[in-house]
């Protein structure tokens, strides 16, 4: 595995779905709590550094989804409660955050992030969140076609299951960007 060395004028982190009622699914490897914990730190580390950070969350109800005809049925439920889709209290947002609402698993269609990061002069994003296997891999296929570099925090991503984390990160992340635990993307950062 190569050293990793971030930018911080041309890198932006990217927190998918870091949201009440997400974070408070049982997930696997990581529980919830671990994966906020560790994009707490980054997010604190963006910051202190005054580079970017976009919280991204899903809102969805039955009339703003997509509702594909489809083998297994994946429709937002109706008794969500009012705070479902708010941010965890531990990631902020801070002042300086930007907050991507999306209706769909990935943070580009249908909103304004790519326009965001390429204003801002990004080129790079991190990536991090839950589920690995719907937010965070949907959005990454996504900057990759548009040309991102990106670099995701295995440790600050998890899934239903390990086994979905597990074939996200291996058979496609590592294939699009760089896999690396939220420690070594710390220590990658410029000094503040």
């Amino acid at each position: 595995m190569s050293n990793l060395t971030i930018d911080g004028s041309k890198t932006a982190l990217v927190v998918i779905d870091l949201q009440k009622g997400i974070a408070s699914m049982d997930t696997q490897p990581y529980p919830a709590k671990t994966v906020v914990a560790n994009a707490v730190l980054l997010a604190e580390a963006f910051r202190k550094r005054g580079m970017p950070v976009y919280l991204v969350r899903v809102a969805q109800s039955r009339g703003t989804s997509l509702s594909p005809l489809s083998d297994t049925s994946f429709s937002p439920r109706a008794d969500t409660p009012p705070d479902w889709a708010e941010i965890v209290p531990e990631l902020g947002p801070a002042p300086s955050d930007v907050v991507i609402t999306k209706r769909q698993w990935g943070a580009f269609y249908g909103t304004d992030l790519e326009l965001r990061l390429r204003r801002g002069g990004a080129d790079t994003v991190v990536l991090c969140g839950i589920a690995t296997t719907y937010g965070v891999e949907s959005t990454a296929r996504y900057a990759y076609e548009y040309g991102f570099q990106q670099v995701f925090a295995e440790d600050a991503m998890s899934d239903r299951s390990a086994d979905a984390h597990r074939n996200a990160v291996e058979l496609v992340l590592k294939r699009i960007g760089r896999v690396r635990k939220t420690r070594e993307i710390l220590d990658a950062l410029p000094r503040p």
